[in-house]
């Protein structure tokens, strides 16, 4: 790629790889997902094999709607999925390979399903927690049950990224170009900087260190270990639409 393509401000964005996956395999523990996110194996391909899926993409979007409470009917009723089968045999087929591949995965769910329709609510590791109640329906929230410890810890550790990025921006090192670096948008999973282009190597190697120590900032603010890595995905262009990877 060439730089002179810029102008002389552009956009770095610094994506979280695999956010989720790697919070519901912090929650879990479980020992195939985690050896997978560790040594950087592309799960989603080896599941798309393993579980029959057309493809890479239609299994990331299985995986996250499964950890997220999709049960077999989910996929019945879903564009994305019925084109491949209406049967909820088919699914539930699906689904239960999942859970065999990550048992932790599976326990996890069951805990959090048996803790929240017991006591009415969830506490997490880091202080949080989360009230649940039946709905006039006489049912819980299975979906929210199981995406809110996830989304959760997604948001705290961004938010940890967000704060040692700002603080580090503002520390002397980066004195001389800090005027021209601009924090212009932090959407969900990503860091979004509108800077010069001749910034782009030393704040990409500041975003690397920033993910790189999250896990043990984590465990100096909450004093609870986090045992996965954290990767950040870096891409930039001349504007939102135009990211190219770096």
């Amino acid at each position: 790629m060439q730089m002179e393509y810029y102008s002389d401000f552009m956009f770095l964005q610094g994506d979280a790889k695999g956010l989720e996956w790697v919070c519901i395999n912090w929650f879990a523990q479980d020992p195939v997902g985690m050896h997978e996110i560790v040594n950087g194996v592309d799960q989603h391909t080896i599941n798309a094999e393993r579980f029959g899926l057309p493809d890479r993409r239609i299994a990331k979007i299985f995986v996250f709607r499964l950890i997220y409470g999709g049960s077999s009917w989910a996929y019945v009723f879903d564009p994305d999925f019925n084109w491949i089968s209406k049967d909820p045999k088919y699914w539930q087929r699906i689904i239960d390979e999942f859970y065999n591949k990550y048992k932790g995965i599976a326990k996890q769910h069951q805990l959090w399903i048996q803790e929240a329709t017991t006591t009415g609510k969830l506490q997490m590791p880091t202080g949080r927690f989360y009230p649940f109640t039946i709905d006039e329906r006489g049912n819980w929230p299975r979906t929210r049950i199981l995406n809110y410890p996830v989304q959760g810890l997604g948001h705290d550790l961004m938010a940890i990224a967000r704060v040692s990025f700002k603080r580090r921006l503002d520390a002397t090192d980066y004195s001389d170009i800090r005027a021209d670096i601009k924090l212009v948008s932090t959407v969900h999973d990503s860091i979004v900087v509108d800077t010069r282009s001749e910034y782009v190597g030393r704040l990409s190697a500041l975003l690397d260190s920033v993910f790189h120590d999250i896990p043990s900032n984590f465990e100096r603010l909450f004093h609870v270990t986090f045992n996965l890595p954290l990767k950040v995905e870096i891409t930039i262009g001349p504007n939102l639409k135009e990211l190219y990877d770096l």
